[in-house]
């Protein structure tokens, strides 16, 4: 089978869609298909074993780690990809990336899928204050049934997506088909290594966040239970690794409640080793989005048997079931801030949910994933 896929971000930019793609395409290589990736040209790639078409790009204002395909650019490449004889386009974002990718699926005369990776109304007025939230959410929804109905198939990551979607009015034909986690990825990790690195003590409790830092992350939340989770373990260290536009707010937060000795942020850690050894490092993961359609970080620090501390909140609520390898907590300050310091001071507490997390994670690999998506492929393919 010969993808297409188009998308408007793609690593270096790191996100939950440039993860998902990476790897659903490697998969897809394994097994003998061929993938094209439309994607943006950031000035600075690794290779992979499927094929990139980097697309100059601009900037966007209000968000600087985000390109905008230039459209003339894209539009060079259509008689070359004319005769690649693709079978489908994938879409993987609903920007300007989702009207090329119908275009070309139109021009090649092909099915066209899309996945629906990403929960705008909930964030958008982060982005764009001046706007009433209320105009915004509606934007969003609307936004999301006009650009679903022109497509033969929806794919979500999980489930809560797939509802709030139906409760929009989107009735294309939608799956369930969460991003897999490369197993052989996160068999291990060195801890100590990571700690060696930051010069943190082999004996500091230390508590693990990773994801992009902006608003809709909620890690705001996560810094204000940091400060009763010190009340009762004074000397706990919360790692938070990412980039994004709230890590000038989240600075001046923990400068404001006295944290800047219990916080170390790192940036982005890249996938070589050194956020296996991150996570690793972690006597827990802790997390709190309200936004996440699947969240594979989850699964990833439990892939390495680092038990969780977390809410449940639409695709989080799914990858944690319940509660194998971890311990689900309200959002609320003390019930939270109380299940992490039962983790940091239980130290069989913590073995059991070590085991259990490392069991859960079996489940979640990505050959399984590629596979289900390969079927939807197919079923598109058939003739009608």
């Amino acid at each position: 089978m010969r993808i297409l896929m188009i998308s408007d971000v793609y690593f270096p930019r790191v996100n939950g869609v440039s993860t998902s793609i990476q790897t659903f395409a490697r998969e897809f290589i394994r097994s003998g298909h061929e993938v094209t990736l439309l994607a943006p040209d950031y000035g600075k790639h690794s290779p992979e074993p499927f094929e990139i078409i980097r697309i100059p790009s601009r900037y966007l204002p209000f968000d600087p780690e985000d390109r905008i395909l230039k459209l003339r650019q894209l539009r060079r490449h259509d008689a070359d990809l004319a005769q690649r004889g693709f079978d489908l386009v994938h879409i993987h974002t609903p920007f300007l990336a989702h009207y090329s990718g119908l275009r070309l699926a139109r021009q090649l005369d092909v099915p066209v899928v899309e996945t629906y990776h990403t929960y705008f109304e909930q964030y958008l007025h982060h982005y764009v204050p001046f706007v009433p939230a209320a105009w915004l959410q509606w934007a969003a929804r609307s936004f999301a049934v006009s650009q679903c109905r022109d497509i033969n198939a929806l794919i979500v990551p999980s489930q809560p997506m797939r509802e709030v979607l139906q409760r929009y009015g989107v009735n294309t034909l939608t799956t369930v088909i969460p991003t897999g986690i490369a197993l052989n990825e996160f068999k291990r990790g060195d801890g100590m290594r990571f700690r060696a690195r930051y010069q943190i003590p082999a004996e500091r409790p230390l508590l693990v966040h990773v994801s992009r830092l902006a608003f809709e992350k909620n890690i705001d939340f996560i810094l204000r239970t940091l400060v009763h989770i010190k009340c009762a373990v004074p000397d706990v260290l919360l790692v938070i690794v990412g980039e994004g536009p709230a890590r000038t707010q989240l600075l001046a937060q923990i400068q404001a409640l006295g944290l800047v000795e219990n916080t170390l942020l790192t940036g982005y850690l890249n996938r070589d080793g050194s956020l296996e050894d991150c996570y690793s490092a972690g006597t827990a993961f802790v997390f709190a989005s309200r936004t996440e359609t699947q969240g594979l970080v989850l699964l990833e620090a439990m892939a390495l048997g680092v038990p969780v501390v977390s809410t449940a909140v639409m695709g989080t609520k799914e990858v944690l079931g319940d509660g194998q390898g971890s311990l689900i907590a309200e959002e609320n300050e003390a019930d939270f801030a109380a299940k992490a310091v039962r983790l940091l001071t239980d130290s069989a507490l913590r073995e059991r949910l070590s085991r259990e997390a490392v069991e859960h994670a079996q489940s979640w690999s990505a050959p399984v994933q590629a596979e289900r998506l390969l079927q939807l492929y197919a079923q598109m393919l058939k003739p009608r």
